[in-house]
């Protein structure tokens, strides 16, 4: 089955999406360059340092973004390299990331709403623009053409 534009307008894919990526951040611990550069890793399955390089010379620039998303294990090592037939390390996207990826989609997707309880870092209420994300998300909960 092959989607077109107006399929996906149809879906209200997009409605929400903004809200969706800050929820995400904010509860993980991301920028929007590093979940919207994890998102791309994941379409492509395996890839190289060189990839990721690729991948991010559309964001802000971050010197430490490759180590930082390594140690806090977002990105795994698939195949390591041993410096006689394999010239480099091959990578993939964690399973703690796909997760968090296929979690993004299916809130997009209506298929699960966003957590509203009280231990959520999103939903604290200390500032006013929590207040304010927090009304979006119960708005986006009640809308039923989601």
């Amino acid at each position: 089955m092959k989607l077109s534009a107006q399929d996906l307008r149809e879906m209200n894919l997009f409605k929400y999406y903004r809200l969706v990526r800050r929820w995400a951040c904010k509860t993980y611990n991301l920028t929007d360059a590093d979940l919207e550069l994890l998102i791309y890793l994941d379409c492509k399955s395996r890839f190289t340092r060189n990839d990721f390089i690729n991948g991010a010379y559309t964001y802000s620039w971050d010197k430490n973004r490759w180590e930082r998303l390594r140690k806090e294990g977002w990105i795994d090592v698939w195949r390591h390299r041993n410096r006689t037939t394999i010239k480099y390390s091959v990578y993939k996207t964690s399973f703690k990331c796909q997760q968090l990826i296929s979690r993004i989609y299916r809130i997009l997707l209506a298929e699960e709403d966003l957590p509203t309880s009280y231990r959520s870092k999103f939903f604290n209420n200390k500032t006013y623009t929590d207040k304010v994300f927090n009304k979006a998300i119960d708005d986006m909960i009640k809308d039923k053409e989601r």
